[in-house]
């Protein structure tokens, strides 16, 4: 049994953050052809919603790269590699103190949290108005946060320099680990996701090829927090606008993401 892995953005997604219509017709035509396929992403749940919406990812779905699974034909949620009480302080305390404003992620199985102090900077007050208040999310003061909360992540926006210096402390700490790039605002701002060193994509992958009995795993990504599943795939493959360190590692390079590089590939490698 196949199994395909898809990454959003970057890969299977185009240039504005859409699956464009020759991609989503190839997704019919895997379906129709019985090829089991679904998402990896770094993105919530939330942020991802309108994105699959539509193209019928019947199968389980990876969010917060691995630490939610979300299962559509049961409405079943898999939550693993939670962030402490301890962890998450430890990230708040570090965010304030480079002046940046921390978000932070909880789930349960019928709404979206995120708790946050006083934002600083103008780039964080867009994030809150034209993202988060438009979205189902509940917005809550950090003051909120209980020691039940279910932590997926902590999220932050802000310039190269403070997520530079941000970054650096998270690397200190043994049970951390943290994803970073250029954010839409502008290349001057930097987005930053912190979670558990343990959740990665590729623990989740792992976790439903056992469950769903698949025997190759092929994965599509573009990004570093795609390594951890290129490295059990029995095949990985990378467009062409993937950061080197993912194309050096892949099975092969494909076309770029805004060309609908995986389309057309696995029109070709399934004959579709």
């Amino acid at each position: 049994m196949h199994l395909i892995f898809f990454d959003l953005d970057g890969t299977l997604l185009n240039d504005a953050s859409e699956i464009s219509p020759f991609t989503k017709e190839t997704l019919i035509l895997l379906s129709e052809n019985n090829i089991a396929h679904t998402v990896a992403t770094g993105r919530s749940m939330l942020s991802a919603k309108s994105i699959v919406a539509g193209h019928d990812f019947a199968l389980p779905q990876i969010y917060n790269n691995g630490v939610t699974i979300w299962d559509p034909r049961n409405l079943q949620l898999t939550l693993e590699n939670l962030l402490s009480s301890a962890e998450i302080s430890t990230v708040i305390d570090a965010a304030v103190s480079v002046g940046i404003t921390p978000f932070v992620h909880a789930i349960d199985y019928n709404h979206h949290y995120v708790f946050h102090p006083a934002t600083r900077h103008d780039v964080e007050k867009d994030l809150i108005d034209k993202y988060f208040s438009q979205s189902d999310v509940k917005l809550l003061s950090l003051d909120a946060l209980s020691n039940d909360s279910q932590v997926t992540n902590i999220s932050m926006i802000g310039s190269a320099d403070a997520v530079g210096e941000m970054w650096r402390k998270v690397a200190a700490h043994e049970n951390l680990t943290a994803y970073s790039g250029v954010a839409l605002e502008g290349s001057h701002f930097r987005w930053m996701d912190v979670h558990h060193c343990l959740a990665n994509k590729g623990a989740a992958v792992t976790r439903l090829k056992a469950q769903l009995g698949a025997s190759n795993i092929i994965c599509f990504g573009d990004s570093d927090n795609d390594l951890s599943m290129f490295a059990l795939a029995d095949e990985s493959y990378a467009p062409e606008n993937a950061k080197d360190e993912i194309k050096n590692s892949a099975s092969a390079v494909i076309g770029h993401n805004h060309a609908d590089g995986i389309a057309h590939f696995l029109r070709e490698r399934f004959s579709l």
